[in-house]
C-alpha cells in the first residue's frame, strides 16, 4: 500500500475528502519527523515508538571493487512496533 491508496481508504472510511486526509497525513509525517530530529521519542499507544539512535562507525566493503571502506558514525531514524502493532501482524 502506497500513501495515495492509504488516503483513498482511510477517505472512505471517514467519509471526508481525500485533500482532508492528506492534509492530516502529511502534518502528522511531518511533526513526527521534527520531534525525533529534536530528540523526542513519539509513542503512538498501540501502534510504536519512533525514537533516534546513534550508529557507530564501522569498516565494510565496496560490493564493486571487493575494498574495505570506512562507515562513519552518523544518528538515523529507529521504530519499535508496539504490542498490538506486532499481534496484528502475527
Amino acid at each position: 500500500m502506497n500513501k495515495t491508496e492509504l488516503v483513498d481508504l482511510v477517505a472512505k472510511q471517514t467519509r471526508t475528502t481525500k485533500t482532508s486526509v492528506e492534509d492530516v497525513l502529511n502534518a502528522t509525517i511531518e511533526n513526527i519527523k521534527k520531534a525525533v530530529k529534536k530528540g523526542d521519542d513519539v509513542t503512538l499507544v498501540g501502534f510504536g515508538t519512533f525514537t533516534k539512535a546513534k550508529r557507530k562507525a564501522r569498516s565494510g566493503r565496496n560490493p564493486q571493487t571487493g575494498g574495505e571502506i570506512k562507515i562513519p558514525a552518523m544518528v538515523v531514524p529507529r521504530f519499535r512496533p508496539g504490542k498490538e502493532f506486532k499481534d496484528a501482524v502475527r
